[in-house]
């Protein structure tokens, strides 16, 4: 496995000290959460760089990267739903199009792991922002501005699957 790819897997670890630490959220878990889940999304920029730099683009990080990104970002998601900060079903309109997205991927007749595009970064980031908003221990004010940001990141997250889906053909399609 590459350095790159080394670095994606890193990001799992996040994951159980979200749940240890928002189980029972407090300002300062709440803010130690935010840390974390702040610096683990970091390395996705980093990941991606080590790869590009160092010619470390791979089949294995093409899908894990994704994938990696999708845990990190439903697991506070998850805990959000618990604190009924968000609805149960727009979280699973974010898992759905990230599990067909996924199985598109690795589907049979797919020759190579198509990259993210565009509108799928740009979903990646504006859900990390939208967690962050909502793990954040601000003042009651910003819990609107949080939902609207996560509400945009479910519209674009919509719409980069449906672009994605339309955007790449398998070669049996063609």
């Amino acid at each position: 496995m590459t350095l790159a790819t080394w670095v994606t897997l890193s990001r799992l670890l996040a994951i159980p000290l979200l749940f240890v630490w928002l189980q029972e959220p407090t300002a300062q878990s709440r803010w130690l959460a935010l840390s974390v889940f702040l610096l683990a999304a970091g390395t996705d920029w980093l990941d991606g760089y080590i790869a590009r730099r160092f010619d470390q683009i791979t089949e294995l990080g093409k899908f894990l990267d994704p994938l990696v990104d999708k845990l990190l970002v439903l697991a506070p998601l998850l805990i959000c739903v618990q604190w009924q900060r968000i609805p149960a079903w727009a979280v699973f309109l974010l898992l759905a199009r990230e599990l067909i997205v996924a199985g598109w991927r690795v589907s049979p007749t797919m020759t190579a792991v198509p990259g993210a595009n565009f509108w799928g970064k740009l979903k990646t980031v504006v859900q990390i922002a939208a967690v962050a908003l909502l793990l954040a221990p601000a003042p009651p004010a910003w819990a609107r501005v949080a939902t609207v940001m996560f509400g945009a990141s479910v519209i674009l997250t919509l719409f980069s699957g449906a672009i994605y889906l339309v955007g790449t053909q398998s070669p049996a399609d063609e």
